[in-house]
């Protein structure tokens, strides 16, 4: 088995592949199936479900019939089989209970689509923003950075690929945001000396 290579950035452990590897969101062919597939709900920070909490009401009225009554039911987070914190899902589907679906079926996230019009002060969960990135934290406190690969978004590796992006490239914003500029840019300058 290969290994690859791991870069240590602050308190980070950043797997290779997230420099190396390519992707951009073809939400054309996805539709935003990543907020319906799966059998847990977006990992949440534990200010997050306070955030979420705090912008529901705005948000809540573009969620399904299904979502809310989730939320009502579950409240505003869940525990999932790991004993993370999670979104919570709509009752016997896998559909996030924070959906917003227009009238063509795409998915979008409710939560989002309200702080693009500037109605909410919380984007969305950054697991979902970082994806296909997964951070996770490490015994000793540290954090890993690993590329998550699912099938369903096969079609954002070959996009990135044939545009030329990279994962932490298509990222950028995200990254920024939750670890830094100085990160951002430390990611970058790695990529280039592998690249060398």
């Amino acid at each position: 088995m290969k290994y690859g290579t791991i870069i240590q950035i602050d308190d980070c452990l950043v797997s290779e592949e997230i420099l190396t590897e390519y992707f951009s969101c073809d939400y054309g062919k996805c539709r935003g199936c990543c907020c319906i597939i799966g059998d847990s709900g977006a990992p949440l920070e534990e200010c997050e479900a306070g955030a979420i909490e705090k912008n529901y009401g705005i948000f809540s009225p573009l969620m399904t019939d299904g979502g809310r009554k989730a939320v009502e039911e579950k409240g505003f987070f869940e525990i999932d089989v790991d004993g993370d914190m999670v979104t919570p899902l709509v009752a016997e589907g896998e559909e996030c209970a924070y959906c917003h679906f227009d009238r063509e079926g795409n998915c979008f996230c409710s939560m989002e689509k309200l702080w693009f019009e500037g109605k909410g002060d919380f984007r969305k969960p950054i697991s979902c923003w970082l994806y296909p990135i997964r951070v996770s934290v490490l015994r000793n406190g540290m954090r890993a950075l690993n590329l998550h690969r699912w099938d369903i978004c096969a079609d954002a590796f070959a996009k990135g690929k044939k545009e030329g992006i990279r994962v932490y490239e298509f990222l950028r914003e995200p990254i920024s945001r939750y670890f830094g500029s100085d990160f951002y840019d430390a990611l970058d300058a790695a990529a280039k000396q592998m690249s060398r």
